[in-house]
């Protein structure tokens, strides 16, 4: 028996279920226990003011390291870009659209947005690089699970909102997709739209069970993503994106960092050929990012 762990929204229990289904297909019988995190216990407290990291993870990995489970599924860009030592990233399955997404009743896109509309988002990433974009509009704190975020939207307590467009992809809810953002607007949250299958370290048996999930592409561009993240500093809650994307030469990886309301934006760009350095290429990217000027910004942001 292989023992999922994972949070009990809609979302998230979707990803353990189709991780699940996938395992039960290889001939593993399966289970899923539900755990409550930090997050979401705190659904009334902006991100950015939570002060703690792992908001969404501490609690399964602590269910893991007991073992009262075998394997974690997590939403990749929540997870940690340093791992305790007790645990590893043991898949990455394939990737889906790791952009943001608009969504509206009203609007068809950003641009049609009128001068002081009011646009919904907890993430400091996204509401940095909107006001970069749109001084005119009021960015409005927006939390609760996919569902609660497009019944708000429905009864006009915003007049837009952005989400992860692979989320709505997951729930079946793309008709609510207005347009999905170019990383040169809104670029990506580092692993935006990968899942991360988080098992012990020392489980060589588990690690084997799920080593089929993994995919090389993926786990390569999400590496890269995360260790931009880990070299500027950031955790899962500042206002830095990074994208790895292929590309015909290989990989073009972008990263912005932007100030929170919007007054400075630093943006840098790599193409790379080789895949055996993931880690390295990252790391260039991040020093790129804060030779042009993202310390000063990061700096600015209080975590």
């Amino acid at each position: 028996m292989i023992r999922i762990g994972s949070r009990g929204s809609q979302l998230a229990l979707w990803q353990a279920n189709h991780i699940a289904d996938a395992l039960r297909g290889a001939g593993h019988e399966v289970s899923i226990e539900i755990i409550r995190t930090t997050g979401d216990a705190l659904q009334s407290v902006a991100f950015n003011k939570v002060g703690t990291k792992g908001m969404f993870t501490k609690e399964i990995e602590e269910a893991l390291l007991a073992n009262r489970i075998d394997l974690a599924v997590h939403s990749l860009k929540d997870l940690p870009t340093e791992l305790a030592e007790p645990f590893a990233i043991a898949a990455i399955p394939p990737r889906v659209d790791p952009r943001d997404a608009f969504v509206s009743v009203k609007y068809e896109s950003f641009a049609a947005l009128p001068s002081g509309a009011r646009i919904g988002t907890s993430s400091l990433r996204r509401q940095s690089q909107l006001r970069a974009q749109r001084r005119d509009l009021e960015l409005v704190e927006f939390r609760g699970n996919v569902d609660t975020r497009l019944r708000k939207l429905s009864e006009g307590v915003v007049d837009a909102a952005v989400l992860a467009a692979a989320g709505l992809e997951r729930l079946g809810r793309t008709e609510w997709i207005r347009e999905r953002f170019s990383s040169l607007v809104l670029c990506p949250a580092p692993g935006q739209g990968a899942l991360a299958i988080e098992a012990r370290a020392d489980d060589a048996e588990t690690q084997a069970a799920i080593a089929f999930l993994d995919d090389a592409p993926s786990r390569f561009a999400v590496t890269v993503e995360r260790a931009a993240l880990a070299a500027l500093g950031g955790g899962c809650h500042v206002p830095i994106g990074v994208y790895c994307e292929s590309s015909p030469e290989g990989y073009t990886v972008t990263g912005v960092v932007a100030h929170p309301d919007g007054s400075a934006v630093v943006r840098a760009e790599l193409e790379h050929q080789r895949e055996q350095e993931a880690e390295g290429l990252g790391q260039r990217l991040a020093e790129k990012l804060l030779e042009q000027g993202a310390r000063e910004i990061l700096g600015a942001v209080q975590l």
